[in-house]
């Protein structure tokens, strides 16, 4: 090994750069410990890209210092997850104590190489908050691939390794991944999955980095041996065994099969004696059971003490809120160990990370094409200085603080022609330095699985003391900058600090024209689009597939003609995303002409989204027939409203089914602003003007099927919201408006909840039934009814009489625009009633008059925190608490048929930073816009929402100057106490965000805008 020389100054002193201390993990916010003094010792540590790392401590130094030094090093602030390993003197792998003096853990530290793996693995990677954690934790996997530690199926082991070569190298290109996988083992027995490997990777293109890390710990997590290292055991009657641990509890093993599993509520001691290692277990106390102990016999106590550590920190990491406190040392006699957990529990991580702010800094990933393939050596100073700058970056938003997908913090090579041909420049300057020294690639990156060799083709390993100053070998350059692509440097390219002008100018480097923001737009809608679809022909599928109650007719009828659909718009979104990223500049495919357009998609697309129409016109028969169904058989009902208690079911599941109907409206909309934005001479006018026509064509040919379709779906759903009433549904009855009035009664104004149809009105109060039902209280036939406005006759506020056949009703609205709202509509109802065949059927169960009804004094009113708290409002969803008709309860507002119309046209989707009043960080979030409410999620591949957020009631505005956004394009959301604010990426999406929210607050302002003046 090079010893570490002295230097007067690092190059990034001599270039003026801050000295970069990193986060401590142990100590947030703090500094590395200051060492004792001593003599300094230089330690080695292998990353886990294979790169060294020289640290230099004090000869008294304990292992936190060590393991600081590496974490401040590499910028990780989750640190707790990690931890150092080494061979110890007995040749058996053990973790760095970090409560101990180091050299009195390592007797040769010259010797002696720790290696900086991951050491905690939580059930959920999305508990990972930042990028490089994440980034890490992939490269643990590719490791334990490689290694053979993480067994799985041949299907498992070629989608993983497809997504690290999408994340090493790009998008698929045929001769490219093959060329790759002969270059670069990542399964013990690759060749023989090559072509599923290929088969996979062709699937991902437009894939960023990050995403490609996020799919695969998703699969990586699902498997059995996921973060599971095995410790030979044997039972009590002599059988091979291994034990394991995780956050769970205890595992145990025969081979690569889990055969127990003792959690750690069940266990109530962890013990070991000599070479046994024994689990004492709780007694139920239901059977009076005495505590069992479970023995199990292992190689010698070294391995027994061995797994009982692990044991303790698994359980204090995952189990405990703190770090457990140090015992009081006894007196006279010690008795068991004194070994306790070191560092911060899960729970303080997330809560940390969270709570706190922090500037993400960029980080550098190992591309193995580039370093493999092209013989460049893996120190070549001028490396990252020929990296175009306008490739430097995936998704044009900044700042992204406390963002769960930061996938635009990463700097990413582009393999364009002029990146090819700096490459090849540097390759023969290199050459020329070294002498042909540096022309043959490094073996050991060619096998990420290999450990680190010390005989390197330079003829030491590139190393750093503490993280500051590289040391090369006889052939260091002066200044070249650090090769590890774990290393968060202050220093970026030139060796300056990247500032927020700097993350701007390069946000404002990708397309600014808005052609692309609408074909973005069209992208984001189309990912929700497909998911929607996925409800249908997936999840519900799979819930009736084993129902024998369930039709095999209605089942068959929905599958055939909602599977083609899916399959056409599945292929349909796989073109939009690969032109998407050709239009960015992210994908490396070999292109001919000119791509930064949208309208020949659609048109193509469109032209054979035609020959579905036979389909689309069927989807209304699969609604009625599923009524049907669950009309005439009580288990299919059940059943149905059981599924729409699931999460992924997060809208009524009628809404799905007419899903494709809206979407032909949205495709609608989004060519015409496309056309409007093009000039006539555009090349993309004609196709986007023809697509125009081609779903103009559609749209109006279903256009009274769709009509008709949301009617009786709302019939439908608010049935569901009423008890009371036997069938609400009838042909000739249409919706009109829902919503909060007072009614004047003897016992004052009591809050009531109004049902507006076409031929008649009816008012329920809050039922305190288990599915919060509104239980009806009265009908008024529309037929024959009169209004007229009393506001002075009974001084009420806002209020009107409403006089029927039968009897006559005072009402309040809540404000002018409410009482203008209603008595528009009631008096439009009333014409309509005119024009029937005379008064309906009556509604009601039975019909009692409304001043017998028990339970006038109003029902307990619900905290509005039920649903102002986006955090928990789905969590009643299973209840029907999170329903249009009760927001619009809680919030005393009301909405008509045409609001609901206006919904369905302006639905969004897409990503936005999102913060709240009192927090100082920014989340990355992908937002859905839909059904008058926000639904939040980590990323656009999850299945349901993480929350959702209602609108009814809120206003949309701006942030004032005195609430410090000082941010572009920011909106604020506000009702009473509750202020959320959302920054999005453009001027464009700024403004079709505000567009469609305000379509869903208050009706006082649910009039859209035309300009962005009318924002502000």
């Amino acid at each position: 090994m090079v010893e570490p020389v002295d230097r007067p100054s690092t190059a990034g002193q001599r270039l003026s750069a801050p000295e970069s201390f990193g986060v401590s993990t142990l100590e947030p916010g703090m500094r590395p410990p200051v060492q004792p003094p001593g003599r300094p010792v230089s330690i080695r540590v292998q990353m886990m890209d294979d790169t060294q790392e020289v640290f230099q401590i004090s000869q008294r130094s304990g292992g936190k210092v060590l393991f600081d030094l590496v974490c401040v090093h590499l910028n990780l602030t989750e640190g707790d997850y990690f931890g150092l390993e080494y061979q110890d003197h007995r040749k058996m792998t053990v973790w760095l104590d970090l409560l101990k003096p180091t050299l009195k853990q390592i007797r040769r530290p010259k010797n002696t190489i720790l290696r900086f793996v991951v050491k905690f693995f939580p059930p959920d990677h999305t508990q990972l908050m930042e990028e490089l954690t994440r980034y890490l934790f992939a490269l643990q996997v590719k490791r334990d691939l490689a290694c053979g530690h993480l067994i799985c199926n041949d299907t498992s082991s070629a989608l993983m390794v497809s997504h690290i070569i999408q994340s090493e190298i790009g998008d698929f290109d045929e001769t490219q991944s093959w060329q790759h996988l002969l270059h670069n083992k990542y399964l013990p027995d690759q060749d023989a999955i090559r072509d599923k490997i290929m088969d996979c990777h062709r699937k991902h293109v437009g894939q960023t980095p990050a995403e490609s890390d996020y799919q695969l710990l998703e699969i990586a997590r699902r498997l059995e041996m996921y973060g599971i290292r095995l410790h030979p055991a044997k039972d009590r009657e002599g059988s091979k065994l291994s034990l394991s641990v995780s956050h769970t509890g205890v595992l145990v093993f025969q081979g690569y099969t889990k055969i127990n599993a003792f959690n750690w509520s069940k266990v109530r001691k962890l013990s070991f004696k000599r070479k046994r290692f024994l689990i004492k277990l709780r007694g139920d106390p239901s059977q009076n059971a005495h505590h069992d102990t479970l023995e199990f016999a292992m190689a010698s106590r070294d391995c027994c003490k061995i797994f009982w550590k692990i044991c303790v920190e698994y359980h204090a990491f995952f189990r405990l809120f703190e770090e457990p406190k140090p015992k009081p040392k006894p007196i006279l006699f010690t008795r068991g160990s004194s070994f306790r957990f070191s560092g911060r529990t899960q729970k303080q991580i997330i809560d940390y990370v969270k709570d706190s702010e922090f500037k993400k800094v960029p980080f550098e990933r190992k591309h193995s094409k580039i370093l493999s393939n092209s013989g460049l050596p893996s120190h070549a100073s001028s490396f990252r200085s020929l990296v175009p700058k306008e490739s430097a970056m995936s998704i044009p938003l900044a700042d992204q603080t406390d963002s769960t997908r930061i996938s635009d913090l990463q700097i990413a090579v582009s393999n364009n022609n002029g990146f090819r041909d700096a490459l090849a420049e540097s390759k023969q300057q290199q050459q020329q330095h070294h002498h042909g020294n540096g022309s043959a690639p490094d073996q050991h990156l060619l096998n990420p699985g290999s450990p680190a060799s010390e005989d390197s083709p330079l003829g030491s390993p590139r190393v750093a003391v503490n993280g500051n100053s590289p040391v090369n070998g006889p052939d260091h350059i002066l200044g070249s900058v650090p090769q590890s692509p774990l290393t968060s440097p202050l220093l970026i390219d030139a060796g300056y600090v990247r500032n927020e002008d700097e993350e701007e100018a390069r946000r404002k480097k990708f397309p600014t024209d808005k052609a692309y923001f609408i074909a973005k737009e069209l992208l984001t809608t189309e990912r929700t689009y497909l998911n929607d679809l996925q409800v249908v022909t997936e999840s519900f599928q799979s819930a009736v597939a084993n129902d024998e109650a369930f039709s095999n007719s209605v089942k068959n009828l929905i599958l055939a003609n909602y599977e083609p659909v899916y399959k056409f718009h599945e292929g349909f979104l796989k073109e939009v995303e690969q032109r998407l990223a050709q239009w960015e500049g992210r994908s490396n495919a070999h292109i001919k002409g000119d791509y930064q357009r949208i309208g020949d998609i659609l048109l193509k697309n469109i032209q054979g989204l035609k020959q579905l129409t036979v389909h689309l016109q069927k989807h209304s028969e699969c609604l009625v027939e599923l009524e049907k169904l669950c009309r005439s058989v009580r288990k299919v009902e059940v059943l149905c409203r059981e599924f729409e208690q699931q999460r992924v079911c997060y809208l009524p599941f009628n809404v799905f089914l007419l899903r494709p109907l809206h979407r032909l409206l949205h495709y609608k909309l989004i060519l015409e602003r496309l056309c409007k934005h093009y000039p006539p001479t555009h090349e993309d006018f004609r196709d986007s003007r023809a697509a125009l026509a081609e779903i103009s064509e559609m749209a109006l040919q279903l256009q009274g099927t769709m009509m008709k379709m949301e009617n009786f779906q709302k019939l439908l759903e608010l049935k569901k919201d009423l008890t009371g009433i036997d069938i609400l549904a009838i042909p000739g009855r249409e919706f009109i408006r829902l919503g909060c009035l007072s009614k004047l009664s003897g016992k004052g104004l009591q809050q009531r909840m109004f049902f507006l149809f076409s031929d008649c009105l009816v008012y329920t109060s809050r039922g305190m039934t288990a599915s919060n039902q509104f239980k009806v209280h009265g009908q008024l036939p529309l037929y024959g009814m009169t209004i007229r406005e009393s506001e002075e006759e009974w001084g009420v506020p806002h209020s009107f009489t409403l006089f029927g056949q039968r009897q006559s009703v005072v009402v309040a609205a809540s404000c002018a625009s409410e009482m203008e709202h209603w008595v528009e509509d009631i008096r439009m109802a009333m014409d309509l009633a005119e024009q029937g065949s005379g008064a309906p059927s009556d509604l009601l169960c039975a019909s009692p008059t409304d001043n017998k009804l028990s339970g006038e004094g109003g029902p307990e009113h619900e905290s509005e925190e039920e649903l102002s708290g986006s955090r928990t409002s789905l969590e009643r969803q299973g209840h029907r608490g999170n329903t249009t008709v009760h927001v619009c309860w809680h919030r005393n507002t009301s909405v008509s048929m045409v609001d609901f119309s206006v919904a369905v046209e302006n639905q969004l989707s897409g990503n936005l930073l999102r913060k709240f009043k009192n927090s100082n960080g920014w989340q990355k979030l992908w937002v859905v816009f839909t059904n008058f409410s926000l639904f939040f999620y980590k990323s656009h591949q999850d299945d349901y929402p993480l929350a959702s957020l209602p609108l009814l009631g809120y206003s949309v505005t701006v942030p004032s100057e005195s609430e410090n956004i000082h941010k572009d394009y920011v909106f604020k959301l506000h009702f009473k106490s509750h202020v959320y604010y959302f920054r999005s990426e453009s001027e464009y999406t700024f403004e079709r965000w505000m567009e469609v929210i305000r379509s869903a607050t208050c009706s006082s302002s649910r009039s859209l805008p035309t300009t962005r003046k009318d924002l502000y």
